[in-house]
């Protein structure tokens, strides 16, 4: 009920309730795209051809991301994974060449100089990507039912050697696809509610949901499995959402002192009391959409070489559900959360921010010492909240091959859902609060677990 009302008083705030129609709006074109299929590709035999490699997990952790588009060959088949992977870049970037983290750091006109970048990669990375794709979509052949190996396309699109006709067309569309998605993403981070591009995401994922529900329930209708497998399935989705959501909202409090406003007579009435808050998992989704961007790579590498024996080989090493697979996008995850983390929160910049506006940690000097004791408490705490991800992440696609689930089920899709789903909440909950309505928890706040 208090989730009804804090949507009820949402819709009473004008300009909020315009942002929300935005974003809805914006949303809904996205999903529209995702259902148009790429010129030249023949619908029925791509269908046919994601049926007989069902089992494939790299395809279905890729098309979770791209909410069907990936095994439809929509115009957004591509999805917003080349803006990703050009942000890691400009960011891993701006952590070895000082000129790009000064650029950064220079205010607005700075951050939309790297903005600049990040688009103009982002163009580079989807034609690299869109040649891949295009090239493994022209050389797969699928077997009818009247037993002949046919190609994906039409055969109108099947004209020279190379279908070099089919090739650039698809490689437009698909490139342009993806600086649409990401211009969309841009027009809700400035005009609606929430992260644009993480929104994109989480609609895709959310949107494959109710087919992969509905097919694994037709299964135990049908008796292809037992009702008690269904209740140890739904058991484990429900273990790994509580557990995610108890983990997000861990938090590390360190105490702050701040010396209170002056008294009438001119002389400082003592100090106040306050707290730095620093999450469990400090760098939120984003590790984890990082080092699943990296992971894509291989198989992207496998399209664009599909003749190379050698190119297979190394993707089949990289199918969600191997051994190594696991370790390394574990490993990839624990990178990606230390580095997001120390581009998030710099200590020294922390300290000097307290050390101006009065503040200081009891017991601390100020200055350096509190500079190196946030590092301290920083890497403590992001230990656990990387390994909390990496498990996250890597668990349940081993669960899926032991419970023999019929569609792809990950941590990832699962904690990218409920992260972004909780920071949205708390975007509405400040613009409410702002204009003094209840939000969508009790006492208007969502409340951290504190950890120790």
């Amino acid at each position: 009920m208090n989730y009804l009302n804090g949507f009820v008083s949402a819709f009473k705030v004008e300009t909020l309730r315009a942002k929300m129609l935005f974003t809805l709006m914006v949303l809904a074109i996205y999903r529209l795209g995702c259902h148009i299929t790429v010129p030249g590709i023949h619908t029925g035999r791509l269908s046919e051809y994601f049926a007989s490699n069902a089992s494939n997990n790299m395809f279905g952790m890729y098309d979770a991301f791209t909410g069907g588009a990936f095994q439809n060959a929509t115009i957004f088949a591509l999805g917003i994974m080349p803006y990703i992977s050009a942000s890691i870049i400009i960011q891993l970037m701006g952590a070895v060449f000082p000129a790009i983290k000064q650029l950064q750091k220079e205010g607005a006109e700075g951050r939309a100089k790297v903005t600049q970048w990040t688009r103009y990669l982002t163009v580079g990375l989807a034609v690299v990507q869109a040649i891949g794709i295009t090239t493994w979509l022209s050389s797969v052949k699928v077997t009818t039912a009247a037993g002949l190996n046919m190609s994906l396309l039409l055969e109108d699109f099947q004209f020279g050697a190379a279908n070099f006709g089919f090739r650039a067309m698809a490689i437009l569309t698909l490139t342009t696809g993806t600086v649409f998605i990401m211009w969309l993403g841009e027009q809700i981070t400035q005009r609606g509610i929430g992260n644009g591009i993480s929104l994109i995401i989480f609609t895709g994922i959310i949107s494959t949901i109710p087919n992969a529900v509905a097919g694994e329930l037709e299964m135990y209708v049908n008796g292809a499995k037992p009702y008690a497998m269904g209740v140890l399935v739904m058991g484990v989705v429900l273990a790994i959402v509580t557990f995610i959501v108890f983990m997000e909202q861990g938090i590390r409090r360190i105490r702050i002192e701040s010396p209170r406003r002056a008294a009438g007579n001119g002389q400082a009435a003592g100090s106040e009391n306050s707290y730095l808050p620093f999450k469990v998992n400090t760098a939120g989704v984003m590790p984890v959409i990082f080092a699943s961007a990296v992971i894509f790579v291989p198989s992207l590498l496998a399209g664009m070489f599909g003749d190379v024996s050698f190119m297979q080989d190394f993707a089949n090493l990289f199918v969600p559900g191997s051994w190594v697979y696991s370790v390394i996008f574990a490993l990839v995850i624990i990178f990606f959360t230390y580095f997001y983390t120390a581009i998030q929160y710099n200590p020294n910049d922390i300290a000097d921010n307290l050390k101006k506006s009065g503040g200081f940690v009891p017991g601390i000097r100020p200055g350096k010492k509190t500079a190196e004791y946030i590092d301290f408490i920083l890497t403590r705490i992001t230990l656990p909240g990387a390994l909390f991800l990496a498990v996250i992440s890597v668990g349940p696609l081993h669960l899926r091959e032991m419970l023999h689930m019929s569609f792809y089920i990950g941590g990832t899709s699962v904690l990218i859902v409920v992260g972004v789903a909780l920071d949205t909440l708390r975007q509405l909950e400040s613009h409410l609060h702002s204009q003094n309505y209840e939000g969508f928890l009790k006492k208007g706040r969502i409340r951290g677990r504190t950890a120790s």
